[in-house]
Formats: C-alpha cells, structure tokens, sequence
C-alpha cells in the first residue's frame, strides 16, 4: 500500500469521526481548544485501536482466504462506503447533537464512527504483511483523524451542519474506489 491510498483510506475513514465533529461543534456553539484536542483524542485514538485489531482478526486468517483477499478487501470497502453514503442521505437535516464533551458520550460516538475502521483493519491484515507497516498505518490514520476531528469541532462552530452530508459521500466514494483498485489490480486490470 502506497503513501498516496494510505493517506486516502484515512481521510475517507475519518469522514465519519469529521462530520461528528462538526455536529458537537455546532452544538457546543462556541468551541475552546480543549473541546477541539478531546474529539481529537477520541476519535484518532480509536480510528488508530479499530484497525489494529481488525488487523489482528485479519491476519489470523490470512492463510485460509490467500486466494481471494482481494474479493473480500473489495466487498468489505464497497459495503462500508455504500454504508457511509446510505447513512448521509438517510439522516434528517438539522439531528440534535449533544455539546456534552464528557468521557460516557465521547466513548459511544468513537466507537460508533470507528466500526468501520475494524472492518478495514481485516482488510490491512490480508495487505500488509509485518506488524510494523500495520502499527505505521493505525498511527497514521489516527493523526489524520485527530486533525480533521479537532478542526471539525471549530468549522461546526463556525459553519454548522452545512456540509456534513457531503463529508460522510465523499468518504464512501474514497473506499469504494480503494476496494476497487485493490480488486482490479488483484485481476491484472491496472
């Protein structure tokens, strides 16, 4: 996996964790840095904790599905950025959203933005072959989580909900794309 789709896979994983943000931002009306680091924290520490044990599931299989890793990276991509774009058009405009910072709802809304991340873990167990290279992308995911998250809180505040539903689009279309190139060069097509 390249530096280019690692850093596509993560941006697209953290639409979900971004257009929470921006919902506690907007409902917090006005944000301080605290507010901004804690969603961070959240949100990249557990788009980091999901895909290692994803991994971890991943890898252990690995020598059972060898053979069609490919399919399953694609079908597990495909349905969670299907996921991600149903879930944007299925929301009503304007869903209350708690200004609550606290530990208890923090907790549910990481796990919650994260479920995807341990499906793509699964996926980084069957590409990526040493503990290593999959510790480097579980940190990376998570720094890029935490900038797009703690700027998520600001622009909420600023902007509102205005564009969350294209946030939580463009992040589906990201991992749809990914799990399509995996497949086609898995087939010898790119």
């Amino acid at each position: 996996m390249s530096f280019i789709e690692l850093l596509i896979l993560a941006v697209g994983l953290s639409m979900d964790a971004f257009a929470v943000s921006v919902c506690k931002g907007l409902a917090a009306k006005k944000t301080n840095l605290k507010q901004m680091v804690l969603a961070g924290a959240w949100f990249g520490g557990f788009q980091a904790l999901m895909p290692f044990l994803g991994w971890l599931l991943g890898s252990r299989f690995r020598t059972i599905i060898e053979n069609v890793d490919h399919w399953v990276a694609f079908v597990l991509l495909c349905v969670i950025g299907l996921n991600m774009i149903f879930e944007a058009f299925s929301k009503k405009e304007g869903k209350a959203t708690s200004a609550s910072f606290e530990a208890k709802e923090m907790f549910v809304l990481a796990v919650a933005t994260s479920i995807d991340a341990l499906a793509v873990g699964i996926t980084l167990g069957l590409l990526l072959d040493t503990r290593r290279k999959v510790l480097a992308a579980c940190l990376f995911i998570c720094s890029i989580t935490f900038c797009f998250s703690a700027a998520g809180v600001k622009i909420g505040s600023i902007f509102g909900t205005k564009f969350q539903k294209q946030a939580e689009v463009i992040g589906g279309i990201i991992l749809i794309a990914i799990g399509t190139k995996i497949l086609l060069e898995h087939l010898g097509i790119l």
